[in-house]
């Protein structure tokens, strides 16, 4: 079937399509129903109840078993240390099996939570693994987080142990993990049981973090793993907890968003050739991060699950060493697809412009480039397709959804792509534009994109401890449906357009108009490297709109020069009720770890608002250019 067949048919006859997916995965106990009402459930309904199987088994196991073992599972390459190897599926198995050992010896067990607090290293991988192989639930931490905010998850997820390293690496510096770690179990109301550390002392320096060892209490991965029984696989039901993965909240308290085990493994497996259009044997970059939902979906489970070889990247688009880092990746491990943040081309381009370093490496193996995280801006779509001559998909999902809700699916049909828009919705996903009364708006409307229940396996099933704000954050406002909190629009030919979270919506003199849209037109003015509108406060219109923007290095244009022209490019694109007038040149501009823009942020130093540094912050001497380019 094509493309639209497909989608027709996922919609209309969910309980047959799912069962073909779920077919295709080595089940313990095959489901009794594939999708049933549950009022047990947060959501009121259940997928593949009565099914039982173990993913870490799906991920390793049964690889070793089809005769694939000698298959590089997992690639290790890390510019910043200078290390690189590889795992086969056979050797991953044999560590993720002892580790898990490890974790039973100290009492963990099925349903148990474990909180993993680590760099991009292989035993990052290796943890989550062997958690879910003992049935128990992980519980990753992006590291480096501060004290703190790993203290509030400590609290949330009332590990019984937690696992972390000596110490991270990043290109200038040295993050110490274990003192991190310290304080944030003494900041704790939660004890652990105790604490599993890798000592990482085959890096530069590892001799100057001090990482002092409590006896009975910090156990030595290292010297665990030598005298370890490996564990078994252990079954569980297919809606058992898989992990808690925490995202951003409103109020500030992060939001544990619960994923199940059977539809997390079969929406995953389905996906990776669907979407990404990989089978066995090929081999996946996804330049993200084990402490974020891609690094959870497309660097661990999708790829084993699928058989394929991934890659664990400790590094940078850029300045580890240079602008072709992606490139060298691709050309080295004969890479099928790449997928990263539209941000980390915008870093690319902006430090290597003619793509000169592109064309030091062979990247004819990798047939698709993916983009997801943020809105992909039209400039950056068209300079990654015209430099790289690869078909280029920019795709839409959420921590919540955890994996994609659209894109062009490349292993169903290859469909054509239009810039600015993650493409049409993935088979499983009804998704629509709602006004703010719930009710479906006509094609090319912007409102509120909201995704009609039942969601398909693989997404949230409820917030950790919490299922009443599971309601009130994604059922409530639009009953029948789980309101995305983005809005957009859909256009005549069914691509959906993604313009930002709803508050990014801004009301000049009655007008309500979307900062994407502007941002659309500011990134393509030829000195324009990255930008951010957002709108600010204004006492007569309501809001008016603010551009802030990082210029391309070696151009011949003033900052004043720059503003006078973005204000014309906008007044002409969008029309002078947009009443675009202000453009500030910055160095930086405020982003999260992952590459998020901080918008609204942004917005309540515009207006002169209280605001918080939230702790996933990149570089937090940005805030202090921004107030001073803003007049705050």
């Amino acid at each position: 079937m094509n493309y639209r067949q497909t989608h027709q048919n996922s919609i209309n006859n969910p309980e047959q399509f799912w069962r073909e997916q779920a077919s295709k995965l080595a089940w313990f106990r095959q489901p009794k129903t594939i999708l049933s009402n549950n009022p047990e459930q947060p959501s009121g309904y259940e997928w593949f109840a009565g099914g039982e199987l173990n993913i870490c088994y799906l991920a390793l196991d049964y690889h070793v078993e089809q005769g694939r073992g000698e298959q590089i599972a997992l690639y290790y390459d890390s510019p910043i240390t200078g290390n690189k190897y590889s795992y086969t599926y056979s050797e991953l198995l044999h560590e993720v099996a002892r580790f898990a050992g490890v974790l039973q010896q100290q009492g963990v067990a099925k349903g148990d939570r474990v909180v993993i607090y680590m760099p991009m290293i292989p035993e990052a991988t290796i943890a989550m693994l062997a958690v879910a192989r003992l049935g128990a639930i992980h519980s990753v931490v992006f590291g480096g987080f501060a004290a703190h905010e790993l203290a509030v998850r400590i609290d949330d997820a009332q590990p019984k142990l937690v696992v972390s390293a000596s110490h991270g690496i990043e290109p200038h510096r040295l993050i110490p993990y274990k003192p991190l770690l310290d304080l944030a179990i003494t900041k704790a109301k939660h004890k652990p049981l105790g604490t599993v550390i890798y000592q990482r002392n085959n890096v530069p320096d590892a001799k100057k973090v001090v990482c002092s060892m409590q006896e009975g209490f910090d156990i030595d991965w290292q010297r665990a793993m030598e005298s370890a029984t490996p564990a078994n696989p252990v079954t569980v039901a297919s809606n058992d907890p898989l992990y808690i993965l925490y995202t951003s909240g409103t109020t500030g308290k992060p939001k544990g968003v619960v994923r199940d085990t059977g539809g997390y493994a079969t929406a995953l497996h389905y996906s990776m050739k669907a979407i990404y259009n990989l089978e066995t044997g090929d081999v996946m970059f996804s330049a993200s991060d084990v402490g974020w939902v891609v690094g959870h979906s497309y660097i661990i489970y999708g790829p084993l699950l699928a058989g394929c070889s991934t890659i664990l990247y400790e590094g940078k688009p850029v300045f580890t060493p240079d602008a072709g880092a992606f490139w060298r990746i691709c050309e080295e491990y004969k890479v099928n697809a790449i997928f990263a943040a539209p941000t980390a081309f915008r870093a690319i381009r902006k430090e290597d412009p003619e793509a000169d370093f592109l064309r030091k490496y062979d990247i004819s193996s990798v047939e698709n480039i993916f983009m997801a995280g943020e809105r992909l801006d039209p400039a950056t779509f068209a300079w990654t397709q015209e430099k790289t001559g690869k078909p280029v998909i920019d795709h839409w999902w959420q921590t919540e959804s955890g994996w994609p809700i659209c894109a062009s699916p490349a292993g169903i049909e290859k469909l054509s792509v239009k810039a600015g828009s993650s493409s049409l919705p993935v088979p499983g996903y009804n998704v629509m534009v709602l006004d703010d009364s719930g009710d479906p708006i006509a094609a090319n409307e912007q409102g509120n994109i909201a995704i009609q229940l039942p969601l398909p396996p693989g997404c949230l099933t409820t917030i950790w401890g919490d299922s009443e704000r599971f309601q009130t954050s994604y059922l409530q406002q639009f009953p029948g449906y789980y309101a995305s909190g983005d809005g957009g629009y859909i256009d005549s030919d069914g691509y959906v357009f993604i313009m930002g979270r709803t508050d990014d919506v801004i009301n000049v003199a009655g007008h309500r108009l979307s900062t994407g849209e502007m941002e659309e037109v500011v990134a393509s003015h030829p000195a324009v490297a990255e930008c951010c509108v957002v709108g600010a406060s204004d006492s007569l219109k309501g809001q008016q709109p603010i551009g802030l923007i990082i210029m391309k290095n070696g151009l011949d244009i003033t900052p004043e020069q720059l503003e006078k022209e973005l204000v014309a490019l906008v007044r002409e694109e969008i029309g002078a009720l947009a009443c675009f007038k202000k453009a500030v040149t910055v160095k930086q501009l405020p982003k999260t770890r992952s590459g998020k823009i901080l918008r609204n942020l942004v917005r309540k130093i515009a207006d002169g608002h209280d605001y918080v540094v939230p702790s996933t912050i990149d570089d937090p001497e940005s805030i202090n250019e921004i107030k001073h380019a803003l007049g705050n």
